[in-house]
């Protein structure tokens, strides 16, 4: 049973993960001019969309809330235009926030961040609103990749929290 923000974060970060690394299984199977084609999508293709959420994940947010420096860069950059490659990022990014919630103590998770936006406008968050924006953020963006699987005939793995929470409970 969930009782704490602690364990609620600690939930949807592995939440992260799990949704991730299934998103990209599902993905294994397009070929590279449909994972690349401009489908309509905020940051162009399916390809784009894991880039941004590279970029959003291990160098804004990660190094925001770990104590890290941000790698400023444009929000549609392409930080790995390897699709292998890509991918191998993206679990071990997703893989990075676990711990870091492990690391934090109730105190620290109602504190506040302190941090200045990639245009430039610093901004405060308390550090449990920030950990939440960071894994919707990601449940948004792959939810745009597979509405674009959809259209482009592709299925995919149901990536809903609660078959996380029952595969934990088997």
């Amino acid at each position: 049973m969930i009782v704490s923000a602690r364990d609620q974060i600690a939930l949807m970060a592995r939440y992260h993960g799990w949704a991730t690394e299934r998103l990209l299984k599902s993905i294994a199977p397009m070929p590279d001019d449909l994972y690349r084609k401009q489908c309509g999508l905020f940051f162009g293709s399916v390809h784009g969309s894991l880039n941004h959420l590279l970029l959003a994940d291990s160098l804004i947010w990660y190094p925001r809330l770990s104590g890290g420096s941000v790698i400023s860069r444009p929000l549609d950059a392409e930080i790995e235009s390897d699709r292998a490659a890509l991918e191998s990022r993206l679990i071990i990014a997703t893989a990075q926030w676990p711990r870091l919630i492990e690391s934090l103590d109730e105190i620290a998770l109602s504190g506040d961040l302190h941090f200045v936006m990639t245009t430039g406008q610093p901004r405060i968050l308390s550090m449990a609103a920030a950990l939440f924006h960071v894994f919707n953020h990601a449940t948004h963006h792959r939810g745009q990749i597979t509405a674009a699987m959809s259209m482009m005939g592709f299925e995919y793995e149901p990536l809903d929290l609660p078959q996380l929470i029952y595969s934990e409970l088997a």
